[in-house]
């Protein structure tokens, strides 16, 4: 029989909860950095607290529900780097303040909570959207919790969890060694399409971290980015190269300097336009969506009886006391970054003003939007890079606006940071937001109390705020970022921080307006036919294939070092998933599976933060380096053969333990 009020809210729980979202906050900031992109901790976080947790005869599933609803902020605040290193970027930063940083993250974040906690009923509890993570996380909890197969597969996954880190962290450290490189690269003269020649690169990487996202990705992404790579290695880097002649330059140094000043540029239109695109096709859905929340939270204002413990929120007076009480801090940040900076003292008072109003305004609309996005299509797929985008932009023109008398180069340099820092709060509270109601869907489908969620994913913010700002600071002082005028970084292979350097590149031209518009535009207009290739794929499929402009207009963006490998990886997973998909344990081998591909990212993105701190301490690029590098090409083929044999290797050992825990049950 179910207890009436079970277990949930526990104080082992809540140190289980924030043990897993400190290590996946960490993992997290360093795979953001490199690749752009993060991973939902729900399912995995789930998983290890259940294997944990069993230890206790009194656990139950809204306890380990709680501990996931805490882990989950690792995956979701940690995107605020999409925007933070821009500060750095810029040059307004030479280090991450650790006091500025935590108290952005964690009042938006807490915002976030708030801000979409009244629209629980309507989109959550009375709705029909499909809320795929949160079913996914709910689903796996049950069976965990419920039956004797699901304690032995949480034992399994647990492992899984393990191995794929162990596996992953050696690779990593193999690199660190320089027994294998950390890049592969070839660099050579082509024929473009314009007939002229011209030079392009093919550039591989030793990281798991990669495969293990590409896995976790899918096929469907993984072919959008093949695509995105051609696009930018076949066909606009060699034609970028063949206008632009450096007669003095390597081609690696030519191939280089036209990737990163003119590709990236019509990698970051396709991206505008691919985002808000996506964006544009939900305004519909999420108006009605919000309006049916609001309608349903006055009628249920207006009902009578007590309220059952499964549809206890926060209480709205709270709720409204909380976001006032937020908006003091916003004030001070907002009014401390201006006066620390020195040049904008005279518009302290209409920029702090336009700042609170921006973030409680757009705040509630990002969270709003990102919450019903997330219901609809799930919060890794949520188009956050666009709201991102938006909200740059609409900052940009507010800031502009105030600050338009202002044309010197510090004047206009500090009306960009302040951009900068105002959309770090509301990236916060959107990404919170898109995270929210997902979780809150799991805990309707296993019989937890929401206002207990709420409380716990609060707890996450806070936990996760702490850990971002000495994690950035520290990568930022191993590796730093590309286009940092201030970069004193120890090694010389800075991590690319796509989407930060995309937010600061859009900020600064419209405030410098020093943005070349025509590769912008073109890059708009292949945004513009990927999105038509995508409809007419989608239509003469009808709806079965897809090719998502996002995945493929990001892949252009970024180097080949980053989307090849995670190319590789959606392929694989896509392999594996098709060999056991037809056996009677497939699914539990398909779970085990993305469980092996989260902790190859756990295992790298943490080694190298650990690395980074080693470097720091040491001020060494490669203190782990204590026998001379393998020669590349018998590195290469090292690395070849060990990531072939871990991958096969673990994948065969997920379905072996997915069939043990099926013949054992």
């Amino acid at each position: 029989m179910k207890s009436a009020n079970p277990v949930e809210f526990t104080v082992r729980g809540i140190i289980l909860g924030i043990i897993i979202t400190v290590i996946f906050t960490a993992a997290q900031v360093y795979l953001g950095l490199k690749v752009g992109l993060t991973f939902a901790t729900s399912i995995p976080a789930a998983v290890i607290s259940m294997a944990l947790l069993q230890a206790f005869r009194s656990a139950t599933i809204q306890e380990n529900n709680i501990v996931q609803t805490i882990a989950s902020a690792a995956g979701t605040l940690a995107s605020v780097i999409f925007v933070l290193p821009g500060l750095i970027i810029i040059g307004w930063w030479s280090n991450v303040p650790f006091l500025l940083t935590f108290a952005a993250c964690a009042v938006g974040g807490t915002l976030g909570v708030m801000y979409t906690m009244p629209l629980r009923r309507a989109l959550v509890v009375q709705s029909s959207l499909p809320y795929p993570e949160g079913v996914a996380a709910a689903e796996v909890l049950k069976v965990g919790t419920s039956t004797r197969e699901g304690a032995k597969e949480g034992k399994a996954g647990l492992w899984a969890v393990i191995w794929g880190t162990l596996a992953s962290a050696f690779v990593a450290l193999m690199a660190a060694i320089k027994v294998i490189p950390g890049e592969v690269a070839g660099f050579f003269k082509v024929k473009a399409l314009n007939g002229q020649i011209g030079a392009t690169s093919i550039i591989g990487g030793s990281s798991l971290a990669l495969v293990g996202a590409g896995h976790l990705m899918g096929i469907t992404v993984g072919i959008a980015m093949a695509v995105g790579l051609f696009i930018s290695s076949g066909i606009a880097l060699p034609i970028l190269t063949s206008i632009t002649p450096m007669p003095d330059a390597t081609v690696a140094e030519h191939a280089g300097a036209v990737f990163r000043s003119k590709v990236r540029l019509l990698g970051a239109g396709a991206i505008a336009v691919a985002a808000l695109w996506t964006l544009g096709k939900l305004i519909v859905p999420v108006w009605m969506g919000l309006m049916s929340a609001l309608e349903s939270n006055a009628a249920a204002r207006r009902g009578e009886g007590e309220i059952a413990r499964t549809d206890r929120d926060l209480p709205v007076n709270t709720v409204g006391i909380v976001i006032l009480l937020c908006m003091v801090p916003v004030g001070w940040l907002l009014a401390h970054f201006i006066t620390a900076g020195g040049v904008l003292g005279a518009l302290t008072l209409p920029l702090v003003g336009a700042g609170i109003l921006f973030v409680l305004i757009a705040g509630l609309i990002a969270a709003a939007v990102c919450g019903y996005m997330a219901g609809l299509i799930g919060s890794s797929n949520s188009p956050v890079s666009g709201l991102g985008i938006l909200t740059v932009l609409s900052a940009s023109l507010l800031v502009g606006i105030i600050g338009r008398g202002l044309t010197g180069p510090n004047e206009q340099q500090a009306l960009i940071a302040f951009i900068l820092f105002v959309t770090t709060i509301v990236m916060a509270v959107a990404v919170v937001g898109n995270d929210n109601l997902q979780d809150l869907k799991t805990g309707q489908l296993v019989g937890a109390t929401p206002w207990k969620q709420q409380v716990a994913l609060v707890v996450g913010v806070l936990a996760g705020s702490i850990v971002i700002p000495p994690v950035l600071d520290l990568l930022n002082q191993a590796y730093g970022f590309p286009d940092d005028p201030n970069r004193v970084a120890i090694t010389d292979q800075p991590l690319n921080a796509p989407q930060a350097t995309l937010i600061a590149t859009l900020a600064k031209g419209v405030i410098g307006g020093d943005l070349d518009w025509n590769l912008l535009g073109i890059g708009g207009l292949i945004g513009a036919g990927l999105i038509i290739a995508d409809m007419i794929i989608k239509g003469g499929s009808k709806g079965k294939l897809t090719l998502p402009p996002l995945g493929v207009s990001l892949a252009i963006y970024l180097p080949s070092a980053v989307t090849a490998p995670v190319i590789v990886g959606a392929v694989a997973g896509w392999l594996y998933d098709r060999s056991v998909g037809k056996l009677s344990w497939g699914e539990i081998a398909k779970r085990l599976g993305i469980l092996v591909a989260s902790g190859y990212i756990v295992g790298e993105s943490l080694f190298n933060v650990l690395h980074a701190l080693l470097i720091v301490v040491t001020r060494k690029d490669a203190p782990l380096a204590f026998m001379p590098a393998v020669e590349e090409h018998a590195g290469t083929i090292i690395a070849f053969v060990m990531a072939t044999v871990i991958v096969v290797g673990l994948y065969l050992w997920a379905a072996g333990q997915a069939k043990k825990v099926e013949t054992e049950s």
